[in-house]
């Protein structure tokens, strides 16, 4: 089960500032993530909405903490972790993770935004900060998979404010982007992986499908960017405990029986 990027896969990620991966998890795996997502009364107590622009909304559920769950120990995994550590250039730890479900015909957009653009405020210095999106659902067109601006994280933080309910990147300079580099879509099937820079332009269309998009994101800060706040939303550097990728596959098995 071990992964490990080869020298042209992180060219690529630094040029276009993400790195699509095909099934870094089995089906196998992915259905014990769902089995017990699906169950999972955190989930439905802890997740919120978001509302877009348009008044769609989609629910994620936001978590600091790392514990026995299948998402912990993806995010702890080898696969996903150690590869972090390779795209960034230094330790990696644990930011937060979330799962976001995004609804068949209900499901809102996510306007086009960096992560950055609001950990910035956290107290990070730098950039370096990126996440990992899993998919659990397959991630179309229809169901409203996640669209990047190919190369936009060489622009650099750009101004954020309000839409919605939610943070948004200036539409202006967006629009100026979308003129010059090229818009992907992100289709992916369940077990799929997308790393991407936390400068990245990105978003996702409403959810006006049949189908549900859940999908799990790992994100990650350096410790050479320790946020110089200790108070932020979001933890302060500690280190993080890599799995192997055997013993996720374990974990992660046991559930889908």
């Amino acid at each position: 089960m071990a992964f490990t990027i080869e020298p042209k896969q992180l060219t690529q990620f630094q040029q276009d500032g993400f790195l699509l991966i095909r099934q870094l998890f089995p089906a196998d795996e992915i259905k014990g993530v769902m089995k017990f997502a699906k169950t999972d009364e955190a989930i439905q107590n802890e997740a919120y909405s978001k509302r877009d622009g348009e008044g769609g909304q989609s629910k994620l559920s936001v978590n600091n903490e790392l514990g026995p769950t299948p998402y912990s120990a993806i995010v702890q995994s080898e696969r996903v972790a150690g590869t972090m550590t390779q795209l960034l250039g230094d330790e990696v730890y644990h930011y937060h993770h979330k799962m976001m479900l995004k609804e068949p015909r209900v499901g809102g957009a996510w306007e086009w935004h960096q992560d950055y653009g609001y950990w910035y405020n956290n107290g990070c210095l730098f950039p370096d900060m990126a996440s990992c999106l899993i998919a659990l659902d397959q991630a179309t067109r229809k169901n409203g998979c996640l669209q990047v601006i190919r190369g936009s994280q060489q622009m650099g933080r750009i101004d954020h404010g309000k839409s919605g309910t939610q943070t948004a990147a200036d539409l202006e300079r967006v629009e100026a982007a979308l003129q010059r580099m090229e818009l992907v879509y992100c289709e992916m099937d369940p077990g799929d992986a997308l790393f991407f820079h936390g400068n990245l332009l990105h978003r996702s269309d409403q959810n006006r499908s049949e189908m549900p998009r859940w999908s799990l994101i790992c994100c990650y800060n350096t410790r050479h960017n320790d946020p110089y706040l200790s108070n932020g939303r979001h933890p302060n550097y500690q280190p993080l405990p890599i799995l192997p990728d055997d013993q996720v596959r374990d974990r992660l098995l046991a559930l889908s029986n």
